[in-house]
Order: C-alpha cells, then sequence, then structure tokens
C-alpha cells in the first residue's frame, strides 16, 4: 500500500482542534471527509502534532496509506476545491516506505505571536495575542533559556494520567519583528497539552517584571500545575514546522 504525506496550512480559529471528535468541528474531521469524497472511502489519516482549539498551523505534516496509487497534483487540487481556504494542501507527495507522520518526526517547532503595543491590530486579531503590556525582551529570553534541555514539564503541561511529561527542549527564543511585534519560537522532540501556551504565560510574567527568570527552573522542578503561571490563549500560536530525517 502507498503511503502519502499532505503538508497542510490551516486557520484554526474555526475549529475545535484537530482531533476528529463525533459532533464538533475538526481539522482531521474535514480533511478525512474530503478524502473520503475523492477517493470514495474512508481514510484514516496520522498527523504529526495535534494542535488545540484556536491554535493554527504552517508546517503541518499527515500522512496516510491507500491501497492503490494516485497522482499527487490532482489529489492536492481536489482537496483544495473542498477545503480551502480555510485549511490549504500545501503539497501532496508519495512518502518512503514506513513513513509516518508522528513516529518519523524529529522535531516539531512552535512560534507564539504577541503584540505588546499600545492598541490592537484588528487585521491580526485571530493570530495575534495583545497583552496589553510593554514587555521586556531580556526577560523573556531569561525565562525561555530555562526550557532548553531534557526536563520534566508537568509544570507546565495539562494532567494525563499515567502519561509521562519529560520532553527535550532543543531551542527556545524570543525576538521582535521590525513592526515591534515580538516572536516566540520553540523546537522540541515533542510537546504535551499546553506546554507551548504554559511557556509563553510564564515568560510573560517575566518580561512584565513580575517574576525573576530565575525563579523558572524552580518552577519546572515543582512538577506541579500550580506552580505555574495559567496558559496563554490559543490564537497566538502556530506549529511551524515539522522536522524529518
Amino acid at each position: 500500500m502507498p503511503t502519502y504525506r499532505i503538508d497542510l496550512a490551516y486557520d484554526g480559529s474555526g475549529f475545535r482542534g484537530w482531533a476528529a471528535n463525533a459532533g464538533v468541528r475538526t481539522v482531521q474531521g474535514c480533511l478525512e471527509e474530503a478524502l473520503a469524497v475523492v477517493r470514495r472511502h474512508p481514510v484514516e489519516t496520522t498527523v504529526a502534532g495535534r494542535t488545540d482549539a484556536g491554535v493554527h498551523a504552517r508546517g503541518q505534516v499527515v500522512s496516510f496509506a491507500i491501497s492503490a496509487a494516485v497522482d499527487p497534483a490532482r489529489l492536492q487540487r481536489a482537496l483544495n476545491r473542498l477545503l480551502a481556504p480555510e485549511v490549504v494542501v500545501r503539497t501532496v507527495t508519495e512518502a518512503p516506505e514506513g513513513f509516518d507522520a508522528r513516529r518519523s518526526a524529529l522535531s516539531r517547532t512552535y512560534r507564539y505571536f504577541i503584540d505588546d503595543g499600545p492598541v490592537p491590530d484588528p487585521a491580526r486579531r485571530w493570530t495575534v495575542w495583545h497583552c496589553g503590556a510593554r514587555l521586556d525582551e531580556a526577560a523573556l529570553n531569561a525565562a525561555a533559556g530555562a526550557f532548553v534541555g531534557e526536563h520534566d514539564f508537568a509544570s507546565l503541561c495539562r494532567q494525563a494520567d499515567g502519561a509521562s511529561r519529560v520532553r527535550r527542549v532543543l531551542a527556545a527564543s524570543w525576538w521582535r519583528e521590525p513592526d515591534g511585534l515580538l516572536v516566540y519560537e520553540v523546537t522540541a522532540s515533542a510537546f504535551c497539552h499546553q506546554m507551548v501556551r504554559s511557556m509563553v504565560a510564564l515568560c510573560l510574567e517575566a518580561g512584565r517584571g513580575r517574576l525573576d527568570p530565575a525563579a523558572v527552573p524552580g518552577i519546572l522542578e515543582a512538577r506541579h500545575r500550580g506552580a505555574a503561571r495559567g496558559v496563554a490563549p490559543p490564537h497566538g500560536l502556530t506549529l511551524w514546522e515539522v522536522a524529518y530525517p
């Protein structure tokens, strides 16, 4: 059975997250419905990273196996006729034998966008969080630096019974774009539920001067959700890229 890879982008504003869920609108549900229409039979997909409700993707990756070969360009056009512009299939390619969008991935990269200017930009309201307070970029980076390496991120992840929350963060940094927009980029082998949004919320406490960045390692070591500072809103978060061998 040939395996195919879909590189996907989507505006998550109108979806209740990635994972198919009866009775609610999800990205996976819409994609699999479109695949079923085009292929005339159900198609099960595997995704590189499940995104929460309201979270966007620029570089999501999906894989699926079917019994007969397809023309990738034709499939891309057919899917985009059904899904675009809210969900866009950027490419369809035949994948190597054994490729799995989730298990084959080496890392995932997310970006979170913040506007700390005095008034919000209405054109960015679905993809940028306007936090309403000027942030100290050096303090943001000092806090983010504590995330790099292998840690138990139980303090920053939604509880999942029996599941390990040990993750290896490869890089984490903040920068300011020429137009003033703040960007947080974090890369890890994998993430647990709400981890990136919790990182952002914790960094913002440091950026606002409410938290000493030196306290972040202790918050991680506490391994308790109550030690964190909540979660940033989902709409500022985008799954930016997934890396493969």
